[in-house]
């Protein structure tokens, strides 16, 4: 548990993951995030791309340019702008345009379906629509590649704007992995934060050089990408590819010294150990659950052991991740950062003791180096206006514990939680010792309906190669697990379906079972 008494107390804390923060400061402003590197560096990499890289000072310039476009196209402070752009160096100026001008910027999804697209449209209504060629949006709003290319070129300057530090900046949505996406929105104080801790605690400066193949049409990897990077002088390697021979083509040619990935994209790596890694120092994993096997199989095909993280998009990004180095702890996901307060709660809402079950609940911390630098997320974008989130630490929905060194581990999502009978399974403790057979790629633990018992337990599987025998898996559980945790019907499927992040998008997944139903091995 990162007790707000005592973080900054605790000899126990591992260094650097938690209580550092020495010279540390987040800049006032996104539109000052450049400032430090622009006096020292001007000429040094700031963003690296698909279609060319930018120094300090020419991403200094393109995000001028952006903002006098913004503003030509009538985007005014409070104004949504959603991008719909392909990871490239045009989304990063656009963003750090928009923040210039006190635009609250909202990513939408390339992949998505032309209908998720128009959810997300409908959710945060915004002013303009930058569209790349994947968009499918038909709203007048939207503007198109050439249409943006022109207006940048004219080098209209915005107006200076007075930014409020904590007005809305971002909205971030939810993967709406059991349904619809929620809009969470953040201030530009909560998306300059992360990037400032994570460079204190892990000692970056400007040999940096972060790569990210995730979209960054997600709120989270702008705030992980070009905002942190900014902070450390270093560079933002921003990949177009996520595909396995794409990811380590990006990484030994551009030498990227830390990157963040999906398990899924780990286990690809791990089975190649004649790929080029060599430049990178740390590997994080994040997104979905990070077996332990994972880290044992990746450390053995590349020599460094993944760090996995735990993150939230209400937070914004990274709440906890294993220190530097090699240390970890088995099911964990690392130590909570000293910017937080994180604690097992009880259905009533009472604080536990470390070490207990409960659902975890995040607040800032009152103690050490980041005491009083974390604000909650501002709340939810509804109907034209920001609705405000209820005061007290703030519900993740995650059952787990938070021992008394600060080491977070997740059980499962609370309202995922199988009542069977009476008694809780929980799936991703399922998940957990299924993955440990070297033949499964993803599986997902649902949950069916059952007259006498209310429900049970079913498990949906994706083979790494050959067909998988099921009998096999219901033995490897039966050895495993209590008997009331065993999966009692099964069901083999080509390919779960995934979200940007690698999670498996759970909605469907009982049509996905009545499909592909298997009787129970038993």
């Amino acid at each position: 548990m990162n007790s707000t008494r005592d973080s900054a107390q605790r000899p126990d804390r591992a260094p650097g993951a938690a209580t550092a923060g020495r010279g540390a400061a987040a800049p006032g402003t996104i539109a000052e995030v450049l400032d430090a590197a622009l006096a020292s560096r001007p000429d040094a990499t700031a963003i690296e791309a698909f279609s060319g890289m930018w120094s300090y000072a020419e991403l200094g310039g393109q995000a001028r340019r952006a903002a006098g476009a913004l503003w030509s196209l009538g985007v005014r402070p409070g104004h949504r702008v959603a991008a719909c752009l392909p990871n490239d160096l045009d989304i990063v100026a656009a963003f750090h345009g928009a923040q210039r001008i006190g635009a609250v910027w909202a990513g939408v999804g390339e992949a998505l379906a032309a209908t998720e697209q128009e959810d997300l449209y409908d959710l945060c209504e915004p002013t303009v629509v930058l569209a790349g060629p994947r968009c499918r949006l038909t709203s007048p709003d939207c503007v198109d590649p050439d249409r943006w290319a022109e207006l940048l070129a004219h080098d209209e300057a915005a107006p200076a704007v007075e930014l409020d530090l904590d007005a809305p900046a971002g909205i971030a949505f939810t993967s709406g992995t059991s349904g619809r996406p929620k809009a969470v929105v953040h201030s530009q104080r909560n998306l300059l934060l992360p990037g400032a801790v994570l460079v204190a605690t892990r000692g970056w400066g400007p040999e940096l050089r972060k790569g990210d193949s995730f979209p960054l049409t997600i709120l989270n990897l702008m705030v992980l990408s070009t905002l942190l990077t900014a902070q450390a002088g270093g560079c933002a390697v921003i990949m177009n590819r996520r595909d396995l021979e794409g990811v380590a083509e990006w990484i030994s040619t551009r030498r990227v010294t830390v990157w963040n990935g999906a398990p899924a994209q780990l286990y690809d790596l791990a089975g190649r150990p004649d790929l080029d890694l060599g430049s990178l120092r740390e590997v994080w994993s994040g997104g979905s659950d990070t077996p332990d096997a994972l880290r044992e199989a990746f450390a053995a095909a590349h020599g460094l052991v993944p760090r996995v993280t735990y993150g939230l998009t209400e937070a914004p990004t990274v709440v906890s991740i294993d220190p530097p180095g090699d240390e970890w702890r088995p099911r964990a996901s690392g130590q909570v950062l000293g910017h937080y307060d994180v604690a097992a709660y009880d259905d009533e809402g009472r604080r536990l003791p470390a070490g207990d079950l409960g659902e975890l609940r995040l607040s800032g911390t009152t103690a050490g180096a980041w005491a009083g630098r974390w604000t909650p997320l501002l709340g939810y974008w509804e109907r034209g206006g920001v609705r405000p989130i209820e005061p007290g630490p703030v519900p993740t929905g995650d059952i787990g514990t938070v021992d008394a060194a600060g080491w977070l581990t997740v059980l499962d999502r609370k309202k995922l939680v199988i009542i069977r009978g009476g008694a809780n399974v929980y799936p991703l403790e399922v998940e957990r010792v299924i993955a440990t057979h070297p033949d499964v790629a993803r599986v997902a633990v649902y949950a069916v309906p059952d007259e006498r018992l209310g429900q049970r337990v079913a498990a949906v599987v994706e083979s790494a190669g050959p067909p998988l025998d099921l009998v096999a898996l219901d033995e490897l559980c039966r050895r495993e697990l209590s008997p009331y945790k065993v999966p009692e019907i099964w069901s083999q499927v080509d390919a779960l379906p995934v979200n940007a992040m690698g999670k498996v998008q759970r909605a469907g997944l009982p049509e996905l079972v009545d499909r592909h139903r298997s009787p129970s091995a038993t």
